[in-house]
């Protein structure tokens, strides 16, 4: 017989889930000023795509860096919403920060092309991956490190394009959840439009995030903390009156996603071998 006690058990891990916005800002922006140094550069670039986790991204770093220092590009294919470059400007501008729109719809067109029929998805991580390549390569030409925009539940879930809007040098947003992003972003004054909307990668007309993942951010939230920060079993979780397939598929997503939360796994071959006992601080040697 199924135990049911959700009222109690769900606002007690919204309570839980609940970050001090003061005190969380000040680490993110400390770790984006210091890690930045530490590789040796004073600037970031990132995408901008008009969505929450990019614009608190940015946010966070024009406070540690200044908003100079801060590189916006905006991404769009011909598919793309004008609202998101809408939004991506409102941002912007409200930082005050250099910015640069470069259409990707010509980077695209001939693999869409030689292919001919493709899935939404393949479609989708092939423009999050060129979306990547002109971030990176707008970092050679700045002298800049590139910023992640990922959160957490995108990471546990494996929510993300391997090697796509996954890449990045640092990611201060990797350590909170989706809901706890929207928290902050209140906090450090992300224009209310963004925050209100419903997320989106904008991968193709009408695409959004719950929608394509057929979850809830608040509730999926809630499952993943008690699952990875509070460490409780999956039947413990169930008992606490969240449904057991919902339970289910996200320990699968976890376990499933892993391959995309490491590095390259390098065969040992050598007496030394980089990343396994070969561990230097990336800041060896400043």
């Amino acid at each position: 017989m199924k135990t049911n006690h959700p009222a109690p058990a769900r606002r007690s891990t919204v309570e839980r889930l609940a970050i001090q916005p003061d005190l969380t800002r000040r680490l993110l922006v400390e770790f984006i000023r210091n890690e930045t140094r530490k590789f040796g550069f004073n600037r970031v670039v990132l995408g901008v795509s008009g969505g929450i986790d990019s614009a608190l991204s940015a946010t966070l770093a024009a406070e540690a860096l200044g908003p100079e220092n801060v590189v916006a590009l905006i991404l769009p294919y011909k598919t793309s919403s004008p609202e998101s470059e809408g939004h991506a400007r409102l941002l912007i501008e409200q930082l005050g920060l250099p910015h640069d729109k470069i259409d990707i719809t010509p980077m695209a067109e001939p693999l869409f092309e030689h292919y001919g029929e493709m899935s939404d998805l393949r479609r989708g991580n092939a423009l999050a991956r060129l979306r990547m390549v002109a971030v990176f390569d707008r970092s050679s030409a700045e002298n800049a490190l590139v910023l992640g925009t990922s959160n957490k539940t995108e990471y546990l879930l494996g929510y993300t394009t391997w090697y796509g809007d996954s890449a990045a040098s640092i990611q201060p947003l990797g350590d909170l959840y989706k809901t706890q992003v929207r928290a902050l972003s209140r906090a450090v004054g992300v224009p209310a439009p963004i925050i209100q909307k419903k997320p989106t990668a904008d991968l193709w007309p009408g695409q959004t995030d719950e929608a394509e993942m057929g979850l809830q951010y608040d509730l999926v939230d809630q499952v993943l903390y008690l699952l990875v920060d509070e460490r409780l079993d999956p039947e413990r979780v169930v008992s606490m009156g969240f449904d057991r397939a919902l339970v289910e598929r996200v320990v699968r997503s976890v376990r499933n996603m892993q391959f995309k939360r490491m590095t390259p796994i390098i065969a040992k071959v050598g007496s030394r071998t980089p990343g396994i006992d070969f561990r230097y601080p990336r800041d060896w040697g400043h």
